[in-house]
């Protein structure tokens, strides 16, 4: 983005809106001390409306502020990571559309499950893990579907 002042904008209005996406729904799940929540569908349309760098932001600092905010701050540091990957591998296809950018979502959010699935083990085993899986996988879905109709249609409308 060329524009400075409009890439700071964005980056911050997209990384606000997804932390509180995150945090309008959530779902505790006691076995990982996380939560299960719906902020992907704009972890997703960050990238895939602005590009990978405005989707890695958006999606690491909204999210991890969201952790933060709601009182999971020990998930902060791996959620910056993982929900920043999310958007910025939608956002290397975001200018492409189409199919591509139908696959790049479903990468991105297997990469999430994944992501959270071996941090789970690490910290609380394999049974823990398991038990967020069902979870972070409804979450991947969702914002997959969402972000392929709501972002399709805003990108129609910015264009």
């Amino acid at each position: 983005m060329k524009n400075k002042a409009k890439f700071v904008a964005l980056s911050g209005l997209m990384a606000a809106l997804t932390a509180l996406a995150t945090m309008i729904i959530q779902i505790p799940t006691p076995q990982t001390r996380g939560y299960v929540n719906l902020g992907d569908t704009m972890v997703m349309m960050s990238g895939m409306l602005f590009g990978p760098v405005v989707g890695f932001l958006a999606g690491g600092i909204g999210s991890a502020a969201a952790d933060v905010l709601s009182g999971y701050a020990h998930w902060a540091p791996f959620t910056f990571i993982i929900k920043g990957t999310e958007g910025a591998v939608v956002g290397l296809s975001y200018k492409r559309g189409g199919v591509l950018l139908f696959t790049a979502t479903v990468i991105a959010g297997i990469l999430m499950v994944a992501g959270y699935f071996i941090v789970e083990v690490v910290l609380y085993g394999f049974g823990g893990a398991i038990a967020e899986l069902p979870g972070n996988t409804f979450q991947a879905i969702s914002g997959i579907v969402f972000a392929n109709i709501v972002g399709r249609i805003i990108r129609k409308l910015i264009e």
